[in-house]
């Protein structure tokens, strides 16, 4: 009915009308609407607007402090490293929650994390995959309150050799707090248990002599089997050298 209502008394009267922007267009269906709600209806003897405020307006509630904002909810595991992934992203919780399944909600703005119904940590949300929002307060004290630590994944690192603890050392010196390594860390030595003895060390010192710094870099060389090819100083070496007196030598240019 109040279709009916509105297509007679507006719209029916703007017919002939031609309107030049949206703008002016609700300007006049403004005008028009006013006069439709100030006029008197048969039926009650009074007006759309009398009845408003009548019988609606004090039973109206004042509208929220905050307005609506959509959220997306997603249930995770917190890592070894205290730090829960949500988009790409690595958010903190409290160390004592590592290995416990948490509810990740996450709105434009922040990711509020939940725990037994209880809101554990609240971070502002980053669109930085890859990189981690550490709070301080999240941490532990020391190393021993963890299952893992820089010294245990170096001394995992040596067994296969120099160049990996080497590699996993300087993975682990890269971050602003060592447990934001701990996953590459432990994935490139998870790639040593998988692949023939000796293969690692030697793409960990193949991703050294060219400044390769990731885990995937070491494992791209593993997946491509370049390991087992010489290092471009060794290819150099094992050429001979012309005696031709343009040849000067790399001694020349020190």
């Amino acid at each position: 009915m109040g279709v009916q209502v509105v297509q007679r008394w507006i719209l029916a009267r703007l017919r002939n009308r031609t309107f030049f922007s949206l703008c002016e267009l609700n300007e006049a269906i403004a005008e028009l609407l006013e006069d439709l709600n100030h006029r008197t209806m048969r039926t009650f003897g009074l007006s759309r607007a009398e009845l408003f405020a009548r019988l609606d307006q004090p039973a109206l509630q004042p509208l929220p402090e905050h307005p609506y904002e959509y959220a997306e909810w997603k249930t995770v595991s917190v890592n070894i490293d205290y730090h829960l992934e949500f988009d790409g992203h690595y958010y903190s919780v409290h160390y004592s929650h590592i290995g416990r399944r948490v509810e990740v909600r996450a709105t434009v703005f922040t990711v509020e994390v939940h725990s037994k119904g209880q809101r554990i940590a609240v971070h502002k949300r980053s669109a930085r995959r890859g990189y981690h929002t550490t709070a301080a307060e999240h941490r532990p004290k020391s190393h021993q309150n963890l299952t893992w630590s820089p010294e245990r994944l170096t001394r995992w690192a040596r067994s296969f050799g120099p160049h990996t603890e080497q590699f996993v050392t300087a993975l682990l010196a890269s971050r602003r707090y060592p447990e934001h390594a701990y996953r590459s860390c432990l994935g490139l030595l998870r790639l040593g248990k998988n692949t023939e003895a000796g293969r690692l060390e030697a793409a960990c010192r193949r991703a050294l002599h060219f400044g390769i710094p990731s885990y995937q870099g070491v494992k791209n060389i593993l997946d491509n089997r370049l390991d087992e090819q010489p290092l471009a100083e060794e290819v150099q070496l094992a050429l001979p050298l012309s005696s031709h007196a343009n040849v000067r030598g790399k001694t020349y240019y020190r």
